[in-house]
């Protein structure tokens, strides 16, 4: 191994249990840690859930979004200085400014410790604050999942009114921010080549300045049941972090509507359908209510339970940066049905799983059918899915190339240009 590094590791907003950031950050965090280095976390709300031994500074914000009051108003005495005077003045202007305010607020506290860090790692902000950072001479490197201008370009694609559109535009102002950060950065990292291009088309990061490393999962946790009785027949899981198109859910309702005709079906879905929402909206218009069940996000254990007694699991996306789901489903050994979109090929290859062109319904209903009609084929991508994770994903994999590659970065920033 090599030297020990002292890292600092941002992120805007850490769910525990649903999203990846909150995954990325506690079990990157924790890897890092037993290979040697010590990490501390900086993160906003929602605050992480981390492992012994690794310490949590906390950078509130005032909070906008958190469940279950989101765009509140914040009392008189909540505001501290003019940052939260400008990230309440953006919410309330239609815009998202945590990314932003997020990185001043960690530059401002870490100016202060600048002998205590040898490496800055912010995962997704791309926040100004982290051009501040490298002026005061912190080497600063960053994790871009996907860039999040895909998200707007596919919200638009699907919002038919004028003013929703408008207001997804001022909502996603924050892509521009990121697109001038990030190529100002010492290193960025993502988690696929299909990511990798995509930050080098959306953000103008040249490619071979991005290096890849995939994120990955424990293996000991999430692991096949110990009888394969244990699964439910029909059952359908999907795991989805947003109530937005890009997740494809309402495919997978009009899917499962289809099935529905002609068999029994249940699909679980691990995440909230927003009032109102895609997913809310198909579901009135299908019937769906007594075939649908939204667990909200689950506790680990929880969803690997869910993952274990499945019979399918669907990744109905229109696209994917990574899909820490899939690989999630495939440490279980569950039988997986995908789309084409994104980096799902490249992360379940040829023989975990079946896949469909993303977005349409007719392929997916079959591919969901094929699989619950064939117990042989569930075995064969279960043993396919388990095998490939053990080889390509585990988060102590994830970590050692991480450590790897902020060597490369400091070196690098060591030596005369």
């Amino acid at each position: 191994m090599g030297r020990s590094l002292r890292v600092a590791l941002l992120s805007y907003r850490s769910k525990p249990h649903s999203g990846g950031q909150g995954v990325y950050v506690r079990a990157l965090s924790r890897e890092l840690r037993e290979l040697g280095h010590r990490v501390e976390v900086l993160s906003g709300q929602p605050y992480p859930e981390l492992d012994p031994g690794v310490p949590l500074t906390e950078v509130p914000s005032l909070d906008l979004y958190r469940d279950p009051d989101p765009f509140r108003m914040p009392r008189p005495h909540e505001f501290r200085d003019l940052l939260d005077v400008a990230e309440w003045a953006t919410m309330c202007t239609a815009g998202f400014p945590e990314p932003l305010t997020f990185s001043l607020r960690a530059a401002r506290l870490l100016g202060r410790r600048r002998d205590e860090f040898d490496l800055v790692h912010d995962n997704q902000s791309l926040g100004y604050g982290l051009l501040q950072l490298r002026r005061q001479g912190f080497p600063t490197v960053a994790t871009v999942h996907h860039p999040v201008a895909i998200d707007r370009d596919l919200e638009l694609a699907a919002a038919a009114r004028l003013r929703r559109r408008l207001t997804l535009r001022r909502w996603y102002a924050f892509t521009a921010m990121q697109s001038r950060v990030a190529p100002r950065l010492d290193g960025l990292t993502t988690v696929s080549e299909s990511s990798r291009r995509d930050i080098a088309e959306h953000m103008g990061v040249p490619a071979d300045r991005v290096e890849v490393i995939p994120v990955g999962i424990d293996p000991e946790a999430f692991r096949p049941p110990e009888e394969r009785a244990g699964r439910e027949p029909a059952s359908i899981v999907v795991t989805t972090s947003a109530d937005v198109p890009l997740k494809g859910l309402v495919h997978l309702l009009e899917a499962v509507a289809k099935l529905r005709t002609e068999r029994d079906v249940r699909l679980t879905v691990v995440g909230t359908a927003r009032p109102g929402g895609p997913a809310a909206t198909a579901l009135d218009r299908l019937g769906l209510a007594g075939t649908v069940r939204f667990t909200g996000p689950v506790p680990q254990a929880e969803l690997v339970a869910l993952l274990q007694t499945a019979t399918v699991v669907a990744i109905p996306s229109l696209y994917e940066g990574f899909s820490l789901p899939a690989v999630e489903a495939m440490a279980c050994a569950t039988p997986l049905v995908t789309t084409d979109a994104g980096a799902l090929p490249e992360v379940v290859g040829s023989h975990a799983a079946v896949q469909v062109r993303a977005g349409d319904v007719g392929q997916l209903a079959g591919a969901l059918q094929l699989v619950l009609d064939h117990p042989s084929l569930q075995e064969q991508l279960g043993r396919a899915g388990r095998a490939r994770v053990l080889a390509n994903y585990t988060w102590r994999h994830t970590a050692e190339r991480t450590a790897e590659w902020y060597a490369e970065v400091l070196d690098r920033a060591a030596s005369p240009c």
